[in-house]
């Protein structure tokens, strides 16, 4: 694990069994601070699933990353339109999402490093090549990138089920962010209060909402058509 965070090999994450100590591990740590790979903590029962099975870790496992990420403040000029995840788990759902706002004329797809699925492989071939075009920005906290992103002159939209207006009614402003919930809890309440309108999908069945990856290309499709891109 040292040579490829020495090497600059992607590392989505590593976790340290709690209680583990020594300096072949506080190297690690300390290479990861100076990548910026996000280290957390955890029980070593939770590293023994995450290695899987009986494969000895030591005490200290690395999730590679299919691709590098980028920062937020490398997407953030000349952007017209970003993908805000607010704890997607599903790296289909993951990659489906990044396919579609490359679609639909997107600069980056922005996702927290923690409760949110990395980029993996199988990201990686759900975004069908999209990848290649498209930056994935990682942060630390959606709502301090929501803040920043407002110093920046976006306009904040959240999409949930409990939206006062239908995504169809909305004079988008620009730049505009899109905040999308992750699966089953929809968006957090104080990432909801960061948003400047909750908007929300119209249902005619008995289930109340969509999943996040339909729903993202609903409603980024409708923001292109507003914005009157054309298709190459």
């Amino acid at each position: 694990m040292r040579e490829a965070l020495k090497t600059q090999r992607p590392i989505d994450r590593v976790l340290i069994a709690r209680g583990a100590a020594g300096p072949r591990l506080q190297e690690i740590i300390d290479l990861c601070r100076e990548r910026k790979v996000p280290v957390r903590f955890e029980p070593r029962d939770a590293l023994d699933r995450a290695a899987g099975g009986d494969v000895r870790h030591q005490g200290v496992v690395a999730f590679g990353a299919a691709r590098e990420y980028a920062s937020l403040e490398e997407v953030i000029p000349g952007a017209r339109l970003l993908v805000i995840l607010d704890g997607v788990e599903d790296p289909h759902n993951l990659g489906a999402i990044i396919r579609t706002a490359h679609a639909a004329g997107a600069s980056a797809v922005v996702a927290p490093e923690r409760r949110a699925a990395g980029l993996t492989e199988t990201v990686t071939k759900a975004a069908a090549g999209a990848l290649e075009h498209l930056p994935v920005v990682r942060i630390g906290n959606v709502n301090q990138c929501l803040e920043r992103l407002k110093q920046a002159g976006f306009w904040i939209y959240g999409v949930d089920e409990r939206g006062t207006q239908l995504y169809t009614e909305v004079d988008y402003n620009s730049p505009t962010a899109f905040v999308f919930g992750g699966e089953g809890h929809g968006l957090h309440q104080l990432v909801q209060k960061h948003c400047d309108g909750l908007i929300r999908i119209p249902m005619a069945g008995a289930i109340s909402s969509l999943n996040v990856s339909v729903a993202a290309g609903v409603v980024l499709f409708e923001w292109r058509r507003r914005a009157g891109a054309t298709a190459s």
